[in-house]
Formats: C-alpha cells, structure tokens, sequence
C-alpha cells in the first residue's frame, strides 16, 4: 500500500481531529504541538480525458502544496496516461471500465490522512481544496462535499440540475437531510471513511454510495460550495442524463433494499394487504350476512396475498438483523482506522 499508516492518538482520540492545517509553508502540515506533516492525496478517476488532465494535476498541485497526486486511467483510449503522468502525477490503470472500478482502486492502493476526490474533467475549482481540508480537520468532518454553483449554462445542464434535486432528495427522505448535491464528485474524505467504505458499485452512482455510507453510519458531513465550471474545448461528458440518472436511482433502490428492508417490505406488505382487504371486504359483508362464500376463486387470492404479505414483512425482519449486523461491521472499521 502506497504510503504508510500513521495514527497519533491522546486518550484514543486522534489528534488530527483536535489540529487545524496550515499549507502556507509549501507544504502541508498539521498545526499544534507535532506539527507533523500532513498526508493529503488527491485521487482522480480518468477516462479519456486528454485534453484536461494535464491541467488539473498542475492546478491542485498548486492548491495544495505537498500533496501526492494519484491518477487512475480507467482504460483510456487517448493519451490519459501520458498526460498525467508528465504532469508529475502517480499512474494507476485499471482495465475495467466503469467509475466506480477506478476509485476503488484509489482507495485501495493509497494511504493518506485525507482524500481529496475529483473528477479530472477541469470543472470543478481546485482553490478551495484548502478550505475543504481546513473544514474537515478543524470539525472532525469525514466527508466534506463540494456543492456545484454552476458558472455559464453549458457548466451544468437544466436536466442535471433536475435530476440531481429529484435523486438527492430521494436520499433526503429515505435516509436523512445532511445529503446536499449527493451527486457532486469534488469530496474532501478522511482516511477512516475511506478505509471502512465497502464500495460495491461499479460506475457512476459511487457517488451516491459515498452519501449513504456516511449518512448510515451517521458520520459528520460538512459542505462547501464551489463553483461548477464548463469543460475545455473539445471535451465531452460521458454521462447521459437518462440512461444514467435510471442507473443511481435503481442504485438508490438497492441501498433502500440493504440498508431499509423493514421500511421497504413494510411498505410492500401494507400494499398488499390494502389489495386483499378490498377484495375480502365484499365477501366478508355476503359472508356475515347469509353464512355463503361467494366468489371462492377471489377469496383464495385475498387469502393468497394475505400470507405473501406477512413473508414480506417477516424477510423485512430478517434482513434488518443481518444489516444491523453489517453497520456494526462497518463502524468497528471505521474505529479501527
């Protein structure tokens, strides 16, 4: 693993937390008594992105003095690779295609205090890496998420913007109201997130994993808004606002699935049992009234939904013991980190 572990503690508490960060020096390095310096890497997930990744390295480069710039191309059919590496960063390729794939390599392969997480598309602002980094340290944040301010009409399309607001406050309503702009791929994230983030998505929606995981765990989230800038002449997005916005809320859906099943075989066993009460109501009003069953074949289908109802419920039950015990899980990681 690129870069070794380093854990102060002071009455097993990390004292990175208790420290602010000053980078004014050339390199970045932790206030207070050690003054230590601060391992800060920056991950960027590539795919084709020739044009603009050259600049990116040399930008954050200079917003943040002293940290390790970490590319992975992700198969890249231009020059990605070359470009990043001439700009003096550090090299990943990962062969299978898909976000996701690339930025769990990321985490996998570096170690730092802190992560900062970008897209090497040139539109996010690497000036405010710094504050990020401040805020997350000076309040103990684990995720610090950039929320887009859009500069110029072609920086962030009216049906992105849409689709964000209907995604990220379905994250809001299921699973808590820290979430702003979930879908923002500038983060700044602390090295126990990341190393007790079981990141099982494969594209786009990593970032909507990100959110959850932090919301689940109810870890401190903090936001910073930056602004969302058009990409350089000659670079085009991958993403395709319904093919992909379909791909994170089916995303959304199996969160919902691993980390809600009471609340959603709940819901799916009160809507089955509404169905089968409208079909026997009838029939219990004729039943009461002349001791006769009529209409026998719609009486087994409310009897049928009946008992498919109550197994949704009681697998509802099941699987929250077995996420319960995979939160457990996930937080003894991320105190061990």
């Amino acid at each position: 693993m690129i870069g070794s572990p380093s854990h102060p503690t002071q009455n097993g508490v990390s004292s990175i937390q208790e420290e602010g960060i000053d980078c004014s020096s050339g390199e970045c390095r932790f206030s207070g008594n050690s003054a230590r310096p601060a391992r800060i890497a920056v991950v960027i997930p590539c795919f084709n992105e020739g044009i603009s990744i050259a600049r990116v390295v040399r930008e954050f480069k200079e917003a943040v003095p002293g940290a390790t710039i970490y590319v992975c191309d992700n198969s890249s059919s231009d020059n990605t690779a070359d470009e990043a590496r001439h700009a003096g960063a550090e090299v990943f390729t990962e062969k299978q295609k898909g976000k996701g794939y690339a930025v769990r390599r990321l985490f996998r392969l570096v170690d730092a205090d802190y992560y900062i997480l970008v897209d090497g598309d040139a539109t996010y602002d690497p000036s405010i890496a710094p504050s990020m980094i401040t805020k997350a340290i000076a309040e103990g944040f684990d995720l610090v998420n950039c929320i887009r301010m859009g500069v110029g009409m072609k920086a962030y399309r009216t049906g992105h913007q849409l689709g964000n607001k209907v995604l990220t406050n379905s994250i809001r309503l299921v699973f808590g109201n820290q979430a702003h702009d979930i879908l923002s791929g500038y983060k700044v994230l602390s090295r126990r997130f990341v190393k007790s983030f079981p990141m099982l998505t494969n594209g786009f929606d990593v970032e909507t994993e990100i959110a959850v995981h932090a919301l689940e765990l109810a870890l401190p989230i903090g936001h910073v808004e930056g602004r969302y800038i058009s990409r350089p002449e000659g670079s085009h997005s991958k993403l395709n606002t319904y093919r992909d916005g379909l791909k994170i809320l089916f995303r959304i859906f199996i969160l919902i699935k691993h980390e809600r099943p009471v609340q959603l075989f709940s819901l799916g066993a009160a809507v089955g049992l509404s169905f089968a009460f409208l079909l026997a109501y009838p029939l219990a009003i004729h039943y009461l009234a002349t001791g006769l069953v009529p209409r026998m074949p719609t009486a087994l289908l409310a009897v049928a939904i009946t008992i498919v109802s109550a197994l949704l419920f009681m697998t509802g039950l099941i699987l929250d013991s077995v996420t319960r015990g995979r939160k457990e899980a996930r937080m003894i990681a991320y105190l061990q980190a």
